[in-house]
């Protein structure tokens, strides 16, 4: 049967390299699943493959969009379909690879089919946003769906009104609308979570933070902090450096909470993960035990072996 293999974990884990290992041994592409390495232009904010990288193993849904192009899950969910059925075609095992949750969860189960949302919700939720504030509609997401208000971006108010719209509208949760039936999929869905220990991801998030800076990520803000507003550029990394350029922090500072909202992102991914039973989890970390330790080779071997044990 044909398989899809989804390896997924938190940001700075380590999922490209291991991806590349898989995708050489299964002579495969890897198709993305990180919801900004879909657009052009941010490649070192966004640690998209490198041209070394994939110029190794063909990587698919990256670098396909414009900055100032809208894309949302449900998109992505109808063009990995037609993708896969592609690739099928040459192969019974495709590999997708990212930490984007409702990315991934679209592909694999489907998204609910919400309501649509009237003009007068639509403008009165606008109107509070303007009146009212974000913190506002935050709070009362938090009241109405505690569930949804755990794992969702605080800072993306298109995220926030939309579940106030469909809270409004429907007179349920938001939660309980996106989490009911699976839609089926002709395929096998074969999950891996990759994690580390906390201690180890958060050293590895902070010197990647180094790294992006080095690299010049500061004037990949720059190219673009006149395009502020895009919905691409609503994100870790470049808000805090737009900050900055705004004056209310020092480039220190802005460092300095690039790295702390990265490691809250890290959490919040790996919350929403975790209560997916269906995935099996490997721990990358140096040092498991005193006396073990794990090298990239070990876990791209590791992980071979699972997926060959079980398509």
């Amino acid at each position: 049967m044909n398989t899809l293999v989804v390896i997924l974990g938190p940001t700075g884990v380590g999922k490209t390299e291991l991806c590349l290992g898989v995708a050489e041994y299964f002579h495969i592409p890897v198709i993305n699943a990180d919801s900004r390495q879909i657009y052009k232009g941010i490649p070192i904010g966004t640690a998209t493959p490198t041209l070394a990288q994939r110029q190794r193993v063909r990587h698919e849904m990256v670098e396909v969009l414009d900055i100032g192009d809208y894309y949302n899950a449900s998109m992505f969910e109808s063009q990995v379909l037609k993708l896969l059925d592609q690739q099928f075609l040459s192969s019974p095992i495709a590999l997708m690879s990212g930490g984007s949750m409702m990315y991934i969860d679209a592909v694999c189960d489907g998204l609910a089919d919400l309501p649509t949302v009237s003009d007068e919700e639509r403008t009165l939720m606008k109107r509070r946003l303007e009146e009212e504030g974000l913190d506002a509609l935050c709070k009362e997401l938090q009241t109405l769906d505690p569930d949804y208000f755990a794992i969702v971006d605080k800072n993306n108010y298109r995220r926030v009104i939309h579940a106030l719209e469909i809270i409004h509208t429907t007179g349920q949760t938001f939660t309980s609308l996106r989490t009911g039936q699976k839609k089926e999929r002709p395929f096998k869905i074969v999950k891996i979570g990759l994690t580390r220990q906390r201690e180890e991801l958060y050293q590895r998030i902070n010197k990647r933070v180094d790294e992006m800076m080095a690299s010049g990520l500061l004037d990949e803000a720059r190219r673009w902090y006149a395009r502020r507003d895009f919905q691409s550029l609503n994100t870790v990394g470049y808000k805090e450096l737009f900050a900055y350029m705004d004056g209310l922090w020092s480039l220190e500072e802005a460092v300095e909470r690039i790295k702390g909202n990265t490691r809250r992102y890290c959490r919040k991914q790996l919350t929403w993960f975790k209560r997916d039973t269906s995935i099996r989890w490997f721990d990358l970390s140096t040092t498991l035990h005193s006396e073990k330790t794990t090298s990239l080779d070990d876990n791209i071997k590791e992980i071979i072996k699972y997926i060959t044990e079980v398509i």
